[in-house]
């Protein structure tokens, strides 16, 4: 099966390839150990680990884990990812104490499943307070309407001095520049529509409504995160750019419950 599995990446990265960026390095995965990274072209989707897969933003969240929390410490920890798929959402299923995973389909009832996955729509969590210790997500919020909600709600379930990391597209610019605002049928856009596409959905068009910039950690603060800070994790391979990765951490407050669901 492992071999069906490295044959069917390799005709599908022979498919994207180009020749003139093609480049390979041996470094350690944070998902499965020593492999090789390759660069098949020189977009960011290009540069992958050969053994799992996983891209850059992949990278990114599971090198910052890994240097924020040490393992023994997750294996202890209730975990929320807000994916279902994918090499980091295997590594947390493996290594966390209990883990959670969502996605958002506009067509689901939040806290229901669709396809065999649960659907929540993170402005309105059907989870209890502060019943998790860890929250990651990547490439997420710029999809979302109401940010400020859904960080509120993250806030929410995380314990007091649980922890948040996660990727969005950030510009090197002071302030995040609103794209579109508004939901369903009412949106206003402020800008030309730009748009990601969702495989959870079959590849279809997801409206960004905003590109952040450094102000985001004060976003945070206003959501009830007491730290936040953006840094890029540290890897050994020059050409696999990875994507800068914010960290907040809940303001202390009430004493929490468990996890049981």
């Amino acid at each position: 099966m492992g071999m069906v599995r490295l044959s069917s990446r390799l005709r599908a990265g022979l498919s994207i390839m180009a020749p003139s960026a093609f480049s390979a390095r041996f470094a350690r995965c944070p998902f499965c150990g020593h492999s090789v990274f390759v660069r098949l072209n020189r977009s960011e989707s290009g540069v992958r680990c050969l053994r799992c897969a996983a891209s850059t933003v992949h990278l990114s969240i599971g090198l910052a884990v890994a240097s924020e929390i040490e393992l023994a410490a997750l294996s202890r920890m209730d975990v929320y990812e807000l994916s279902a798929t994918g090499p980091f959402v295997e590594h947390l299923r493996k290594r966390a104490a209990r883990a959670a995973f969502s996605e958002y389909h506009p067509d689901a009832v939040p806290g229901t499943t669709w396809q065999g996955v649960r659907c929540e729509d993170v402005q309105a969590l059907t989870w209890p307070d502060a019943c998790f210790d860890l929250v990651t997500h990547t490439e997420v919020f710029e999809h979302v309407p109401d940010d400020a909600r859904g960080f509120s709600e993250l806030r929410r379930v995380l314990r007091p001095g649980g922890k948040m990391l996660f990727t969005v597209p950030l510009f090197d610019a002071p302030d995040t520049v609103e794209r579109a605002r508004g939901g369903g049928a009412g949106i206003e856009y402020l800008m030309p529509a730009e748009y990601h596409v969702d495989p959870f959905k079959g590849n279809e068009p997801v409206l960004v409504f905003r590109d952040y910039g450094r102000d985001i950690v004060q976003r945070l603060e206003r959501a009830g995160f007491g730290e936040a800070r953006i840094e890029v994790p540290a890897f050994p391979v020059p050409w696999a750019r990875l994507r800068p990765v914010v960290r907040a951490i809940a303001a202390r407050g009430d004493d929490s419950r468990r996890w049981t669901g």
